[in-house]
């Protein structure tokens, strides 16, 4: 014990000296509480739970982005096929069915695919079991090639389709479709009333009464879509059916268990596969097997044999990933987003080249 000086009184204070070394105090941890770990747990969860949306949308932003671009190229590409040609590229000719998509193969520099293909050829005999299967050096089937201007980075469903069930990979979806107008799509010697239609090479000069900044051309839509086809039919005289009653066909004949999906095969220029129309607004959704999901209608796809008696009417709706919108190139090389709560007239408007309707595009 060590005295202190005296105090008052005289008394003397004794105060006990801790004669711990200094290693010892150094080697006494100080640590966390149990309660003061799992505070700094719950902190950073909150922090996480806060931050991941931020990054969620900005990843968005940035898809959102690239597939603008990629619809700008397209824009781009069907005008240059335009000034080489005099006419915008038909979706689908009855001697091949190609789509109007592989005919811009060259201005999306891909012209050594293009070289490869005989357009009076049917493009299924490219598939994996067809004659021309192998006319790539690469041996992918020409159909299968996974073409990065044809696809969405937001599509969730992107995979090669196995048509002949021989284990290699025949076709490849596309995330992007030529506009076919409102429903009217082909009898088997008109077309519609969109910007590219079977058969046809439209022609710049046709859209000067809608314009072509009001016109739309190229949409999303998405991969591996259910559809219905040759359920019912239609009488392109009688006009546009009700949404409730095409909605009622769909939900009726579309099934989750079928192996119909369209949108699969870029080389295809049937409206189910890189086509879409305006019949519905986009991203609409119906009632398939208890569950709200996707799905299309063809009543009689281009190039059946009672075309002309029963024409092919569509209901392919477009859609995409990005919440809310889908992104649109319109005639005139431009590219917006259309909310899935536009209004149906003034949607159904901007589908048509010669209707005559006033629209404003800050409403889409």
């Amino acid at each position: 014990m060590i005295q202190l000086p005296a105090q008052e009184g005289g008394k003397r204070l004794v105060r006990p000296i801790n004669y711990l070394s200094r290693s010892s105090r150094m080697n006494r941890r100080e640590g966390f509480t149990l309660v003061e770990l799992l505070v700094v747990i719950a902190i950073i969860g909150v922090l996480v739970g806060l931050l991941l949306p931020a990054v969620q949308q900005a990843r968005e932003a940035a898809r959102r982005m690239q597939c603008t671009n990629s619809l700008k190229q397209l824009g781009l590409a069907c005008h240059s096929y335009h000034d080489t040609y005099d006419a915008f590229p038909p979706s689908w000719d009855s001697r091949g069915g190609w789509s109007g998509l592989a005919r811009l193969l060259p201005f999306i520099e891909q012209a050594n695919v293009e070289a490869a293909i005989d357009w009076g050829t049917p493009y299924t005999v490219y598939q994996s079991d067809g004659a021309a299967a192998n006319v790539l050096k690469s041996g992918t089937p020409l159909p299968a090639l996974e073409l990065d201007m044809f696809k969405c980075p937001s599509e969730v469903n992107l995979r090669p389709v196995d048509a002949s069930g021989d284990g290699i990979p025949d076709y490849f979806p596309s995330n992007y479709a030529l506009s076919h107008g409102t429903f009217f799509v082909y009898n088997g010697g008109n077309s519609g009333d969109g910007a590219f239609g079977p058969n046809r090479y439209t022609r710049i000069a046709e859209f000067q009464t809608d314009g072509t900044s009001n016109t739309m051309g190229i949409s999303e839509v998405n991969a591996f879509t259910l559809f219905s086809s040759g359920s019912r039919t239609y009488d392109n005289s009688a006009g546009i059916p009700a949404l409730a009653d095409m909605a009622s066909v769909i939900s009726t004949n579309v099934s989750s268990s079928s192996s119909n999906y369209g949108h699969t095969q870029w080389v295809s220029g049937n409206v189910l596969q890189t086509g879409y129309t305006a019949f519905f607004t986009p991203n609409t959704i119906f009632n398939i097997d208890g569950r709200l999901q996707p799905a299309d209608f063809v009543n009689n796809p281009e190039g059946e044999s009672d075309v002309a008696d029963n024409p092919c009417m569509a209901a392919v709706t477009a859609r995409s990933f990005h919440p809310g919108v889908v992104n649109v190139t319109f005639i005139d090389g431009s590219v917006s987003k259309v909310t899935e709560t536009v209004d149906l007239y003034v949607y159904r408007a901007i589908a048509t080249r010669f209707g005559g309707e006033v629209v404003e595009r800050n409403k889409l």
